[in-house]
């Protein structure tokens, strides 16, 4: 399933125009994005967490050369499922 998938069963679900769901799920996304990049976790009850990790520094190989190069730390999102995702993927 893609974006267009969701954002019709979001339309014909909500009886709303698909521009209209495209909106709504593009403010969701938007929404959980920002908070993010703030450093906020995001919990939808049910469902999930969105939050951020850190990756630490790190020494990597180059996979043509072997040669070894400098990782920097960065962030990464991250998701953790909900129990009722989980139960409901059983």
């Amino acid at each position: 399933m893609n974006k267009g998938d969701l954002v019709a069963k979001i339309a014909k679900d909500a009886g709303l125009t698909k521009s209209k769901a495209e909106a709504a799920f593009n403010s969701l996304i938007g929404s959980i994005t920002a908070s993010l990049k703030k450093g906020h976790k995001v919990t939808i009850v049910g469902f999930g967490t969105f939050s951020v990790a850190k990756r630490k520094a790190r020494v990597g190989r180059n996979p043509q050369t072997g040669m070894p190069i400098k990782i920097a730390a960065h962030k990464i999102p991250k998701f953790s499922s909900g129990s009722d995702l989980k139960k409901a993927v059983k």
